[in-house]
């Protein structure tokens, strides 16, 4: 049985009611590791909310890109991870997996804390053959030199990206970020070239309103490979209680709504989107936001190969 059909027979809901993964140029894979959080567990558990949530798209054109993803997509289910090995360890299989997933398919993945995300970019770096633009939503900078004095973890992995020469500093954006933390690590991304756009600088922006910043990140990243990882806790707690770190006074479901149509047309070569972690959530906010923003940048990503409009019967 190959490997992606091992893991989907374990799941009891696909992507957008996708089939299980073939020859479809898009692929969901899920990473359910939640080994490295620092606050509440149970990230582990978000691909299979966020594909339940997925449920009430299934049958949807999307509204602005006049496209389905269905029927150009495929659920490799979840990746086979040692939950209990060392983080070093685990993100060793998921680069492994990763990597034969993405030489033949376009991939989100659905995590998992953010620790899995170094993995994802180690696999994403490796394919491209350059550093990688990267466009991070998140309330946390994640470039803390170590985690409560373990060296690595889900609040260390953009510092490790860096420094690895994963993604270019110059071509790295970060959106949302409002933790407290030293200066050092709040500022790392800027101090080395990048660009960050601060929870409080975006308060009271939508539409419109975000314009200058959708200009500033195109220019920025320009026609860059570009990773996009989204951390669910990006948005306020009020749409999004469900993850293990929330940080009042964060973005509103509409502006990353409003980022990602905006800037559908760069280059993207993979998307993440972690740290949901259901048992938190209230009524599935924070799974069907999650799902929304999954299925827009997919729908994004269809539309721009021109394939068609039809949901798969």
């Amino acid at each position: 049985m190959a490997l992606g059909e091992f893991a989907y027979a374990q799941n009891s809901n696909r992507f957008l009611a996708a089939a299980p993964l073939a020859g479809q140029p898009f692929a969901v894979v899920g990473v359910p590791f939640d080994g490295a959080v620092t606050h509440r567990p149970g990230a582990r558990f978000g691909p299979q909310a966020i594909r339940a949530a997925s449920l009430m798209l299934c049958d949807g054109i999307h509204p602005v890109f006049d496209v389905s993803p269905l029927p150009h997509l495929g659920d490799a289910g979840d990746l086979r991870l040692p939950n209990a090995s060392p983080l070093a360890e685990v993100r060793s299989h998921i680069q492994r997996q990763a990597a034969a997933l993405m030489a033949r398919h376009h991939c989100v993945f659905l995590g998992g804390d953010h620790s899995v995300t170094l993995a994802l970019l180690r696999a994403a770096r490796e394919r491209h053959g350059q550093p990688l633009a990267l466009l991070h939503f998140d309330a946390h900078c994640d470039t803390w030199t170590d985690h409560f004095g373990e060296p690595s973890g889900h609040g260390t992995w953009t510092y490790e990206a860096l420094q690895e020469g994963l993604v270019s500093p110059a071509h790295t954006v970060q959106i949302g970020i409002r933790s407290s933390g030293e200066r050092a690590a709040r500022e790392y991304v800027k101090d080395q070239g990048g660009q960050i756009f601060t929870a409080r600088a975006l308060r009271g922006l939508d539409g419109a309103g975000l314009a200058p910043v959708l200009q500033s990140v195109r220019e920025r990243i320009g026609a860059r490979p570009c990773y996009l990882t989204l951390d669910i806790d990006c948005l306020d707690p009020a749409f999004a209680p469900g993850t293990g770190t929330p940080e009042p006074g964060g973005m509103t479901s509409s502006q990353v709504l409003t980022v990602l149509e905006g800037l559908a047309d760069l280059n993207w070569v993979g998307m993440d989107c972690v740290e949901v972690a259901p048992a938190y959530d209230h009524a599935e906010l924070t799974s069907h936001a999650a799902a929304t923003f999954v299925w827009t940048y997919l729908s994004a990503q269809v539309a721009r190969r021109g394939a068609s409009t039809t949901p798969a019967a």
